[in-house]
């Protein structure tokens, strides 16, 4: 073996850790119970929440898309957000010509 003395025993791993105990973070508790999505509060399958709101699709033809994303720009709005208003606004105009509000 060329000057090298053959062990018996062997290479051996040093005995396994104990796990520590694991002692209660209050503070984390806390904090993580703050995240926590309410029990009824809508949510997207991406985490985002809602409240009482819900989702809409709104597809318009090319040349309005482009023409809501311009004016947002114009305005320094998204155009999801431009839409919103426009559309929380008519339904307050509709309620008031109908005597809603």
């Amino acid at each position: 073996m060329l000057g090298r003395l053959k062990s018996s025993t062997g290479r051996h791993r040093p005995p396994a850790r104990q796990p520590e105990e694991l002692v209660p973070d209050s503070e984390m508790d806390s904090y993580l119970a703050a995240l926590a999505p309410e029990a009824d509060v809508e949510t997207t399958a991406s985490g985002r929440r809602f409240g009482n709101a819900q989702v809409l699709q709104l597809r318009l033809q090319l040349m309005a898309n482009e023409q809501l994303r311009e004016l947002a720009e114009m305005r320094q709005t998204s155009p999801t957000a431009l839409a919103q208003e426009w559309v929380m606004q008519r339904l307050e105009w509709e309620a008031r010509q109908n005597n809603l509000v």
